[in-house]
């Protein structure tokens, strides 16, 4: 009753002031909307003008540069700043100094392949342009892709051969019984070459003996020869002989190289062994302790056994042929399956042309320092007869 009485009483006056005109209700966003806009504008024109002065001056500074002449600094698309040389005002072109923050990795060389030796090497004038790569015990052709595409990217020509039962070559290795067998390859190769041709042999581990046993049958055709990190022996001396010497192995010191190989007994336990094998667990230890690890992983599935027949055969070398063939010894002062102090000894017991030294290199150099590798192979190319 209450509320009925209240809905009919009568309402009292509002009092009536001035009037207030409202806007709609989106015309204040309008309008800052508007002046927002007319700031944007402001800026943009601003901007538009000093991007239109920078680029004004940029056009300015690039062309004083080209005006400069020989010492201006050459117009690069890399975000890296580029510094010239010292050297600038020599003959030779000078190698970019980059000064770019980024962080390199072992796969990410600061150099590309034909800007690691010098820009004039003149190809003609060489005595040959051919290098032979032999691998090692256990390697293939395979081993060398780093140092064939560098090689290759200079100019030269490469040929990397797979000895018999090693690499993609498919005899049973087993079935190897001497050396001449296993080094069949290179040996067919290189008496297929023609009377005037000369390559450079370069031999890796085992390779070394093979390149020798070559360089007895084919003197007239070996221009130098290169042992890496090898076996290079003497007349009447056998790699096992050579491994037999070192004060390591007669005591037995030498446990990592005993621990990783495996004597395989094709023929029986009552004959010698067949072969060796190495333990894929101690690759790394042994053979690649300063290699990139996806080259330690392309080892381990492309490595094969090790014929054990031709590590027993002595070499017959003679002066009149082996020993006329100049040779070059790559020392590998980190490696742990030849150590450095075997690598001296059979420097020492025959002395070659020249010695280097890669520093920081494993017993498997084209994969730890392949560019250097390659810097040391073409200087020995350029090595004219003294």
């Amino acid at each position: 009753m209450g509320n009925l009485c209240t809905c009919f009483a009568p309402k009292p006056a509002v009092k009536r002031g001035r009037s207030v005109k409202r806007l709609p209700a989106n015309s204040s966003s309008q309008t800052a909307s508007n002046r927002w806009t007319r700031v944007r504008s402001a800026r943009k024109d601003s901007n538009d003008s000093l991007i239109q002065e920078q680029a004004l001056a940029a056009a300015l500074m690039f062309r004083q540069q080209n005006g400069a002449g020989a010492t201006a600094t050459a117009f690069d698309r890399s975000v890296s700043h580029r510094y010239p040389n010292s050297n600038a005002g020599s003959k030779k072109n000078p190698l970019p100094r980059s000064a770019s923050s980024r962080a390199r990795s072992l796969t990410d060389p600061l150099l590309q392949p034909h800007q690691l030796v010098n820009q004039d090497i003149k190809l003609d004038d060489l005595e040959t342009k051919h290098f032979v790569l032999v691998h090692g015990g256990g390697f293939g052709a395979w081993c060398w892709y780093k140092t064939i595409a560098l090689l290759e990217e200079s100019g030269f020509t490469v040929t990397a051969v797979d000895l018999t039962g090693s690499g993609v070559h498919s005899f049973d290795t087993n079935g190897i019984a001497s050396l001449s067998q296993y080094v069949k390859p290179l040996t067919d190769f290189l008496e297929k070459l023609a009377d005037e041709e000369k390559v450079i042999l370069v031999g890796h581990d085992f390779g070394g003996a093979c390149i020798s046993y070559a360089m007895e049958l084919f003197p007239h055709k070996i221009s130098k020869a290169i042992f890496l990190a090898a076996a290079m022996l003497v007349d009447g001396q056998s790699m096992l002989d050579m491994f037999s010497k070192q004060e390591l192995f007669q005591s037995g010191g030498n446990d990592l190289m005993q621990k990783t190989q495996i004597f395989v007994y094709a023929n029986g336990k009552d004959h010698p062994p067949s072969a060796i094998d190495l333990d894929k667990s101690l690759l790394r230890d042994l053979l690649f302790n300063q290699s990139p690890a996806k080259d330690i992983a392309l080892a381990s599935v492309s490595m094969r056994l090790i014929p054990f027949a031709p590590v027993l055969e002595k070499l017959c070398l003679s002066d009149a042929k082996h020993g006329t063939v100049r040779r070059f010894y790559i020392e590998a002062p980190e490696d742990n399956a030849i150590p450095i102090t075997l690598q001296q000894t059979m420097i020492s017991s025959s002395q070659p042309e020249k010695v280097f030294r890669l520093k920081g290199a494993d017993h498997s150099p084209f994969f730890s320092k392949p560019q250097a590798l390659h810097k040391i192979l073409v200087e020995i190319s350029k090595m004219n007869k003294a």
